[in-house]
């Protein structure tokens, strides 16, 4: 079948081939990190030390990992296919750009992002960020945070994944856990619309795969060059 508009859903499992730690495995970064502490806007007013030491870290980090196939492959998808193919990621790392991917939406922000609690301008990021570092466009400093969504938070560009999710002819969902909302609900909005086939691609079977038409299941770095590579036949 020919399809023209694909969205691809993408989580932790596809960058976990490249050595990205994933959140809620039972060795994964919030079982060495208490996400109260780190990941919320509280957490970031009560120690915004403890916050940018972390997001540092896993900034710094971003170096040490490049895009696998899995990545390499969805670029190839938007490349070559006729389709339209947008991609949504729950990642918040750069892999999918640096595999050659254009049209992306970064539903839960960019690591290598911060945007500016004064007035939310957003800025590109690539270094260390402190409580002392001035602001490049006000000059204040400690009012630049990470650009990324912390949980209470609303992710971002919900209008356009909404509006790609109701025109899409097919779906397909990308290492996710299936148990993070709003993401985890995007496969029974897809269905409720009853025009798109949606596709499962995972390590295991995540919360909502009985959901899906369609399961594949296995490390992304083999299973999405191989689901991509039937698409363009």
């Amino acid at each position: 079948m020919t399809y023209k508009r694909i969205v691809i859903l993408t989580g932790a499992g596809i960058s976990a081939d490249s050595g990205v730690d994933t959140f809620r495995d039972p060795d994964g970064v919030w079982s060495q990190y208490d996400w109260q502490e780190v990941a919320t806007p509280e957490g970031f007013a009560r120690n915004p030390v403890l916050v940018h030491d972390f997001y540092n870290m896993r900034r710094a980090g971003l170096a040490e990992v490049a895009p696998n196939a899995a990545h390499t492959a969805l670029a190839r998808l938007e490349r070559d296919s006729h389709a339209e193919v947008l991609i949504v990621t729950q990642n918040v790392d750069d892999l999918h750009e640096r595999a050659g991917t254009t049209n992306i939406i970064h539903m839960h922000g960019e690591m290598k992002k911060v945007r500016s609690q004064c007035d939310g301008h957003v800025l590109a990021w690539h270094t260390d960020l402190s409580v002392d570092t001035p602001c490049p466009q006000c000059g204040e400093p400690g009012c630049l945070r990470p650009h990324v969504v912390w949980f209470g938070e609303m992710p971002f560009s919900m209008d356009r994944i909404g509006r790609a999710l109701a025109e899409c002819d097919l779906f397909v969902s990308i290492g996710t856990s299936g148990n993070v909302y709003p993401a985890a609900g995007f496969v029974a909005e897809v269905r409720a619309k009853g025009h798109a086939h949606t596709v499962e691609i995972n390590l295991e079977p995540s919360e909502g795969h009985s959901l899906f038409a369609e399961t594949a299941y296995g490390r992304a770095a083999e299973t999405v060059p191989q689901f991509v590579d039937r698409l363009l036949r």
